[in-house]
């Protein structure tokens, strides 16, 4: 298993981070590892909800089979899902209000047997992308 976390103080409301965040027509523009929804996003973001996501992890194109685990507006936003070689992802993103600005984490996990063989380069790439993501995400709604 690879876990992978990052985490950043936005300088916006939880509402307004929330809003970016599930804006799936604009999701690539912070997401890094995105490449797009080739059915769009989750029609309804409710418990249960699946949709199909393209992404590049470590270079590679996959293509991940998403089903919403939990979600509460403005607060958490858990997603599991399928993606190539029988490797499992799962992702969690988590708004903590902060006055008028949002602490944002990211959480990540990867299992399967193939994320045994690549699990180190996989925790770095993750990581970093993680990052990045944030950091995009704050300069798009800060």
């Amino acid at each position: 298993m690879a876990e992978i976390s990052a985490e950043a103080r936005i300088e916006a409301p939880a509402e307004k981070v929330w809003t970016q965040l599930t804006d799936w027509s604009a999701y690539g523009e912070w997401n890094t590892t995105h490449t797009n929804f080739p059915k769009g996003g989750p029609e309804t973001l409710e418990t249960g909800a699946t949709f199909q996501e393209n992404m590049k992890l470590m270079g590679f194109p996959a293509e991940v089979e998403w089903t919403v685990e939990e979600v509460e507006a403005a607060r958490v936003l858990a997603i599991r899902g399928k993606g190539p070689m029988a490797v499992n992802v799962a992702t969690r993103y988590t708004l903590t209000p902060d006055g008028d600005a949002t602490t944002v984490r990211i959480d990540g996990e990867f299992t399967g047997a193939a994320v045994t063989l690549m699990a180190g380069k996989l925790k770095d790439s993750g990581t970093a992308a993680l990052n990045e993501s944030l950091r995009k995400l704050g300069g798009l709604v800060a």
